[in-house]
C-alpha cells in the first residue's frame, strides 16, 4: 500500500492526494508532525531519497535557520529534520521499496498496482 507522508494543509500534499483518488489508487496519509515515527523513518528515507531531495531550501521553515543549523543538512541531516518536519519536502511517498520526496508524474506512475 502506498503510504503519502505530509501535512493536510500543504498544497502538494493536497494535489498528490486528488491525483491519487482520481488514479483510484489507495494510500495512507501520514501526518509528518503528528502521527509519522521520524527518528525510525528519517535514515530509510535518507538511505532510499537522499538529504538532497528531502531538505526543502526554498521553506520558509529553512530561511528561518542560521548558518550553524543549514550546515546540519550535510553533517546530520536526520537530526535536523526530525527537529524541524517543515524542513521535509511534501509529501514523501512510499511505494513498496521505492521512496519519493515531492509529487511528480513519475511518482504517480511508480504508485500504479
Amino acid at each position: 500500500m502506498t503510504k503519502l507522508f505530509g501535512l493536510k494543509n500543504c498544497d502538494g500534499c493536497k494535489k498528490a492526494m486528488k491525483a491519487l483518488d482520481a488514479a483510484g489508487i489507495a494510500y495512507d496519509f501520514v501526518d509528518i508532525r503528528a502521527e509519522a515515527d521520524l527518528p525510525a523513518r528519517l535514515p530509510l528515507w535518507l538511505d532510499k531519497a537522499g538529504a538532497k531531495a528531502l531538505v526543502n531550501t526554498r521553506s520558509t521553515t529553512w530561511r528561518g535557520l542560521d548558518e550553524v543549523q543549514r550546515a546540519r543538512a550535510e553533517s546530520d541531516p536526520a537530526g535536523l529534520l526530525a527537529e524541524n518536519p517543515t524542513l521535509i519536502k511534501r509529501p514523501v511517498v512510499e511505494t513498496g521499496e521505492q521512496v519519493f520526496a515531492g509529487w511528480s508524474d513519475k511518482v504517480l506512475a511508480a504508485c500504479q498496482p
